[in-house]
Formats: structure tokens, sequence, C-alpha cells
């Protein structure tokens, strides 16, 4: 009778982990979970404008400065086109060359020796043998490889010559990344589908237009081996090469709100039952002329005076404007300015994509290190685009914002005075831990400022309608009625119930 042994499962079942290495793309190590796969070939696709050779370049050139050398192949461009373009982002490829960390070569294809038969690429692994060996170089490059495929008049010689160039890369180990052209043609996608199956790892790069506004997104498409982030990522060329700006965490990692902070006006803070707390997200909305802009100013200037650090990002004014018209009201930005405590930050909303704002302002709240950020008015967002890019961009400052434990003012324009309504305009008032509302009001054929308090979390607050006045020497607020139907509650004349280490 024959008898079986078993064997511990972990002696089966034992994980090795793939090897990865850098991909020299901020984000992008992120989603791909460590990196590109070491030894084995990722595929880089997608159409022009894409950022396919610059994706590329810059894996090698990151690489090099770090030390460890690469090889460039192009198909396409000549070996000084790639360092002309390359030096607009400050990457020195000369002097990489120089180093023996970077090689440069140019496969200029004769169109004659393709047709005629004699032309195979053993050429070009023979060059790429003997310089990868004279460099110490494990990391390759071959740009626009689908150039090479449509000179090769018969589809099957085509896959013939790719594959054997695909197994002479596995049995050297290069980490190797090839670039493609995506196409509308089907024809043509039929005859290059087969190198999404040969790739260890495919990313697709779509250059789009959506609402006349230009826009940029990363798909991985398969990764054997490894976990990926599977969404779709907008992604930045910059000045520093390409960038993404993920969410590839399940995971909110937001701080909870921390002590009351003054908002400027001793009124107000009593109507909040000490101030906005720290770490909130704090909003204003209100129609135009009601004194969004003045309170939150009013804020800025107080959080200034504190020492601490706050960046202001207006969609709606410049600096001057925005200086003047908050000077009208006794508000004075300049010392703040003037110290380094306040950093304005003003842009047209249209002047990029929603994507491209949001990589601009993590950056600068990266290089900043604010306290607080306040953006004025988020109604202006919608000009970036749809209006889920708007929502988009306003969801990510805030995720950022909270992780870092950055308090968040936005204002907003509303159009409607009806508090039911989502005052924050775009769909996101779940994460918002204050809302403001501020209205005209009618009162005797005297059109007259009101200031309501919708939301506190966290803290008592004031029921009360309460008056507002922007005078000379800044807001004066007092307390009013009750608004219709409202329970009469009259907290900010009582003393402020302490929460959460307020004061």
């Amino acid at each position: 009778m024959e008898t079986t042994r078993a064997l511990p499962a972990d002696a089966v079942f034992r994980a090795k982990p793939l090897v990865k290495l850098g991909t020299g793309v901020d984000g992008l190590d992120e989603v791909l979970d460590g990196g590109f796969p070491k030894g084995r070939t990722t595929m880089i696709r997608g159409g022009p404008g894409a950022g396919k050779t610059l994706f590329a370049l810059q894996y090698l050139v990151l690489s090099a400065l770090k030390g460890t050398a690469g090889i460039f192949v192009t198909f396409e461009e000549s070996a000084d086109a790639i360092r002309m373009n390359a030096a607009t982002l400050g990457w020195d490829l000369p002097a990489l060359e120089r180093m023996g960390l970077l090689f440069i070569h140019h496969a200029k294809l004769d169109s004659a020796a393709v047709v005629s038969g004699p032309f195979s690429l053993k050429g070009l692994m023979a060059i790429v043998d003997g310089k990868a060996k004279a460099l110490g170089a494990h990391q390759l490059v071959i740009d626009a490889i689908d150039i090479v495929m449509r000179r090769f008049g018969e589809e099957a010689r085509a896959r013939d010559e790719i594959n054997t160039l695909h197994e002479w890369l596995d049995e050297n180990e290069f980490t190797t990344l090839l670039s493609v052209k995506l196409n509308d043609d089907p024809d043509l996608t039929s005859r290059f589908g087969f190198l999404d199956y040969m790739a260890d790892c495919v990313i697709r790069l779509d250059h789009r237009v959506m609402e006349q506004i230009s826009t940029r997104r990363l798909r991985v498409q398969k990764y054997r081996g490894s976990s990926f982030g599977t969404n779709e990522y907008p992604y930045v060329i910059g000045d520093n090469g390409i960038s993404l700006v993920p969410i590839a965490s399940a995971q909110l990692e937001h701080r909870g709100l921390g002590a009351r902070q003054s908002t400027g006006n001793r009124e107000l803070d009593a109507a909040l039952g000490g101030g906005y707390r720290r770490n909130a997200c704090v909003l204003i909305a209100g129609a135009s002329g009601t004194g969004k802009t003045t309170l939150a100013a009013t804020f800025v200037v107080a959080a200034c005076a504190r020492g601490e650090r706050v960046l202001y990002i207006s969609y709606e004014e410049s600096p001057d404007a925005l200086r003047t018209a908050v000077l009208n009201a006794g508000v004075d930005l300049q010392p703040a300015l003037e110290a380094g405590n306040l950093k304005l930050v003003c842009r047209l909303p249209e002047s990029m994509g929603s994507d491209e704002h949001l990589f601009h302002n993590l950056t600068v709240l990266t290089s900043f290190n604010p306290d607080h950020v306040v953006v004025d008015a988020i109604s202006a967002c919608h000009r970036m685009g749809s209006g889920k890019a708007a929502f988009d961009y306003c969801m990510r400052l805030v995720n950022a914002c909270k992780e870092r434990g950055i308090t968040c003012l936005f204002t907003n324009q509303v159009r409607s005075a009806n508090p039911s309504e989502d005052l924050s305009g775009l769909g996101f008032s779940s994460l918002v831990d204050a809302v403001i509302q501020l209205q005209f009001e009618l009162v005797d054929d005297d059109l007259q400022r009101s200031l309501l308090i919708m939301k506190a979390r966290g803290c008592r607050h004031s029921h009360r309608l309460h008056h507002l006045q922007i005078t000379d020497d800044g807001i004066l607020l007092s307390p009013g009625r009750s608004p219709a139907g409202a329970a009469p509650t009259e907290t900010s004349e009582r003393r402020p119930k302490t929460q959460g280490g307020a004061r």
C-alpha cells in the first residue's frame, strides 16, 4: 500500500515577495506598492502628450543621481533632442554621461534594411550588452518600441523579434521600461496587444480634455505577483518632471479636533464656545458682500499675531486687491506678510486643471508648513473644470490638511439663503466641522447683515441670529433674535463649556 507523507504547510506555501525599485515619480511607488519589478519588464502605454518619454527618462535620471547607471534607447527622437528636452527640467544628461551613469543610444532605423529582411534586433542587443557591462548597468529604457514593430512588414516577424528581445532581457535580468504609443486604429491595437501579455507590469498614461480643461490620468492595468492601486490617478507634468497625487490608502488618518483658537473676534469666539477648533474644517458661506473674506482675514491676522503660519489661497482677487479690500474694513494683512507668517497664493481657477491646482498647493503646503489654510472661495473651483473636479480638489485638500493637523477655513459664495441646502456647494459638508452662514436681511427698509452658526462639531454654540456690521475698525457682532423654528438657546451669553482642552 502506497503511503504519503504530509509536508509542513510553511514548506509549501512560503511567499517570496518581489524585489522592487523606486520609480522616481512622486506618488507612484505608493500606487505600485513599492515600485517597478526588479529584473522584469514594465510597459508604459500612452497617447501623444501623455509623457511616456519623460516618465521613462525620469526613472533613469533619478536612479543615476543615486549612483545607479542606466541605458536609454530611443527609436524616435535623437539623442541631442533627448538631452535638450531634459535640460528644460534642470537635468544635465551630458554630465551623467561623462560620469558613466547614463548612456543614450539613438537606434536609427534603415527602412530599406528592415523591409528587405536582414534587419533584426540582435544588433541592438549587442550594443546594449556591451554598454551594460562597461557601465555595470541593469536598468534599461527602450522608448517607442512600436516604431520598430511598424517597420516589420509581417505581424509574425514583429512578434518573433519582440519575443526574442523580451527573453534576452529576462535572461540578463534587466529592469526594463518599454514605451508604446496608444492608437485608435483597431488593426494596430490588435497587432500590439500581445505586448500587454508579455510585460510583467502595464501602466497606461492618458491625456484627455474634460470641460475644456486638460487633464492627465494614470492607471496600472496589471502587475504580476504584486498588489497595486487599481484606480485612475491624476498626474501632472511640472518643473521637476511627473508627479502623482494619489489617494491610495483605504484608511482615514485624520487627526482629532484640538484646542479652541480665537477667530479674531471676541463676540464670535463667545458664540462658538471659545473659537474655532484646531484641525477643524470651517466653512463660511454667504452671498456676495456679506463679509466672508473679511471674516476670514480677521482670523488670519489673529493667527499670525500668535506667531502661527497661514497659507491663504485666493481664487477671486489678486494680492493687492485682497489687501486693499480687507484694509478698508480695518483688517491689515501687511504686517503678517512682512513677518513671513502669511503666504498668499492667488491664481485664476481656469488657468489650469484641478489636478495641477492641487499639486501646486500641496507643494506649497509642504514647503511653507502652515498651521492654517484659507481657501477663498471654493465656489470658484467649479471653473477648474467639472463639478466632480471641484469636489475631488476640495476633498483631497481637506484630507491632506486633516492628516497634517492643519485648520482649514473655506469661504463659499452661495446663491440661495436656504439653510437646508448644502452650503459647501460641492457636496462635502460631512467633512466640515463648523458652518457659519452670513446673509442679508431687510429690517425696516434697512439692509442688514446677519450671522448664524449652523454647525459646530464638538462644542456648544449659539443658536441666535447675530447682527453683523463691517466698520472701519473691523467686524462688530451682537446677539439678535432666534431664527424661526430654532430652540431659544443662547449659549453665547453663558460661560462656554470646556471641552477637549478648550479654554
